[in-house]
């Protein structure tokens, strides 16, 4: 079940940095690939921002687009976040495997359709944003840093709600977002705490002498 999520707390769908994939498309071409460096930047209206290499397809559909989406997967999807971030677009398109095969088709990756942009979200994650692009061309050309306002976003309601996550100790683990270190190897998130702010050291005051 998914359920919408309030644009100003949307940023929590991202707050945990969790590696997410990037989706994008632009007449009748569409992509996903893996990003590991992504952060929320702002409340309201909510923004983000995630690093997309200029040699990737995927950033060829986000800027013809101007839009493009966050799907924050969990570990059930692990092997297909590091298979669409291991290999490229272009690899299936010198393949000849025939007109319309992308990635999605290619790991048999099920997608639904998104409520305000162009991109396929895809299906079995836990959080999806959909974003239009703000230009920042100097940002995008140096840096490869694209930032976008979200205009949509939504949760699965097991493991986010009330505009919180809600991992305990009851929450299926295939559903633990996921944190890439580097070849191969991912974290999951742990259980989720509270706790309160360290109160200050009390310190006496200096005798006067």
């Amino acid at each position: 079940m998914r359920a919408p999520v309030e644009l100003p707390k949307s940023y929590r769908l991202l707050n945990h940095g969790p590696t997410v994939l990037v989706s994008a498309a632009h007449g009748g071409r569409r992509n996903v690939m893996a990003a590991a460096w992504n952060m929320a930047l702002d409340f309201n209206p909510p923004k983000v921002a995630v690093v997309i290499d200029k040699a990737t397809y995927t950033r060829e559909l986000v800027e013809a687009s101007a839009s493009f989406a966050i799907n924050v997967p969990c570990r059930a999807l692990a092997a297909a976040t590091l298979a669409v971030g291991q290999h490229s677009a272009r690899e299936l398109i010198s393949l000849r495997e025939g007109a319309g095969t992308d990635k999605f088709a290619h790991y048999g990756l099920a997608t639904f359709a998104p409520s305000t942009i162009e991109a396929p979200l895809l299906e079995g994650c836990v959080a999806w944003l959909e974003c239009r692009l703000i230009p920042e061309p100097h940002n995008q050309r140096r840096y490869d840093l694209f930032i976008g306002e979200v205009v949509a976003a939504q949760a699965d309601t097991r493991v986010f709600s009330n505009g919180h996550w809600q991992y305990g100790p009851g929450t299926d683990p295939s559903l633990h977002t996921l944190h890439y270190v580097a070849g191969g190897h991912f974290f999951a998130i742990g259980e989720a705490f509270e706790t309160s702010a360290l109160e200050p050291v009390d310190r006496p005051r200096p005798e006067n002498t």
